[in-house]
């Protein structure tokens, strides 16, 4: 069994949470942590790797909301 880790940026107040986790067929799953039980979605490490890291850099468009008007977008 899967051991799912919510973000530790993730507070009781946050809605837009997701839960990830290392499958057992090797992948890293991600889930909704609202809705943990509506599935995932299974991406390979590798592309698991690639997602974080545009997301880190702001290439996806996935800002939070406090953080675009923190900068004014």
């Amino acid at each position: 069994m899967s051991t799912w880790r919510k973000s530790s940026h993730s507070g009781p107040e946050q809605g837009d949470c997701v839960e990830v986790a290392g499958l057992p067929d090797r992948t890293t799953g991600i889930r909704d942590s609202k809705d943990p039980d509506h599935g995932h979605l299974a991406l390979t490490r590798r592309a698991f790797s690639t997602l974080v890291t545009q997301a880190k850099r702001g290439d996806l468009g996935l800002l939070h909301r406090a953080k675009r008007d923190e900068l004014n977008l």
